[in-house]
This record gives C-alpha cells, structure tokens and sequence, in this order.
C-alpha cells in the first residue's frame, strides 16, 4: 500500500525544480496532487501528464500564491477537483537579486520579505481549515540553509527564509492540538533552474566542501519532504530538516 493513499496534496510552484520532483513523489506514492504554477503552464501540465502516465491524479492550477483571491480559488478547485488538501508543500519563491548589503535597495529587499511570507501565508491560511476539520494534516515549507548560514549577497533571502522559519514554527505550536504537523526542509544547494546562473567553480567547490562530496538534485529534497508528510514523521512537528548532504549541522 503506497504512503499516501488517500491523501490530497497541494504543491506550490512546483511547475519545476524542487516544486516538480516533489509533485511526482507525492504522486507515486498515492496521493492526488494539485499543481501549481504562476507563469510556466507548459512545463506544469507536463508534470501531471507524467503523472496521469503513471497512473497517479493530478491537476496544475494558475495561481499568484502572493494574491490571496487567487491562492483561494485554486484551493477550491483543488478540493472540488480531488478533495480536501491535507497535505502542503510551500515551495513557491520570490526571485531577488544577489548583491552586497550596501547596494541592496528597500524596495528589493521588501518585495522578497514580503512575497515569501505572503506565499506562505495565503496558502497555510485556505488550506488548514479543511485539515482542522479532519482533524489532520501536515505542511512542509521549503526554506533553506542560508536561513541559518548566511552567503554573500544573500541578505534579503537568508531573512525571508529565517522570516518562513518562525512561521512555521508558530504554525506547529499552534496547529498541533488539531492534528496538524508544521515542519521545514531546508535544502543546500541544490542544481535546479534557480541556481543555474551560479558559476561552475561555485558549484564545485560547495561539492567539495559537502561531506557527501556532491550537489543536491531536487529528488532529494522531494524524498525528505516524503518522508516528513508521511506517517513514518507522524510524531515530528516544528522540525527544521538540513537536506544538505552534511553540510549544514545544526
């Protein structure tokens, strides 16, 4: 019997990437999976056509998962298409720019604060009243290591994603009297679209410095989200899971 029969999960930017993988997981393991995407239609409807392939349903909704009205209905035409989401993934993210402190204007560093905790918020917000109701469910938010470990230039992301820590944190201190677990899953670095502009000798030398000797690939943060909306993590809530192939203790 697969992990997630039964169950019915909405994927965040998941048109590509992380998103992607993590979608087609789900899948393969029996949930129903809305897809969503903001701009990329194509490369979304190819995600659920591989999974209708593989025998799996699944459903890619447009949303702006910054635009509360939009992140509403496509909540509702998830739950009349498959049912009721019990299971989230916040994956969608806010593009930024990757400059010094000093030359990072407001307006940049705002639009990336406040659309990643928007993303997070709106979605968290249509879905937990269906799961409240059932009395379970689970979220999962995609941060990442620099929430913990800042970078060069990453000032503005390293505080969105320490900004969706504490929201998830709050979330599971709150929501665990309703049967609901709130986790984080944290990647490294990760070879995805996102982080092809990097240079070739930063990705090299992070894999040299990663005691896996090896880069992330978006499979492997989808096997660590598996895992922790499963009932193999049903007693693990307010987590923050490093998918980092050691690079990040905590």
């Amino acid at each position: 019997m697969a992990r997630l029969d039964g169950r019915v999960a909405l994927v965040t930017g998941a048109s590509r990437g992380i998103g992607a993988a993590t979608a087609k997981l789900l899948a393969s393991e029996g949930a129903r999976v809305c897809v969503n995407y903001n701009k990329s239609e194509q490369a979304a409807r190819a995600v659920v056509e591989e999974i209708v392939a593989r025998g799996g349903r699944a459903l890619a909704v447009q949303a702006d998962a910054c635009d509360e009205a939009q992140v509403g209905a496509m909540v509702a035409r998830a739950r009349e298409a498959l049912g009721p989401v019990d299971t989230l993934v916040i994956n969608a993210s806010m593009t930024f720019p990757t400059c010094p402190f000093v030359e990072y204007l407001w307006e940049a560093f705002e639009k990336k604060l406040v659309g990643e905790l928007k993303a997070a918020f709106f979605a968290s917000k249509a879905v937990v009243p269906d799961m409240i109701a059932k009395g379970s469910g689970c979220i999962v938010g995609i941060s990442s290591g620099l929430s913990r470990v800042p970078g060069d230039g990453f000032c503005a992301h390293t505080t969105a994603k320490s900004g969706l820590d504490g929201f998830m944190k709050s979330l599971a201190y709150e929501l665990g009297p309703k049967g609901i677990r709130v986790n984080v899953v944290a990647p490294g670095l990760t070879l995805t679209d996102a982080t092809a502009r990097l240079p070739d000798q930063a990705k090299e030398a992070s894999a040299r410095t990663t005691p896996l000797r090896r880069n992330g690939v978006p499979e492997d943060i989808a096997g660590a989200v598996l895992m922790m909306v499963s009932d193999d993590a049903r007693f693990v809530t307010g987590a923050y899971l490093p998918v980092s192939g050691g690079r990040l203790m905590p």
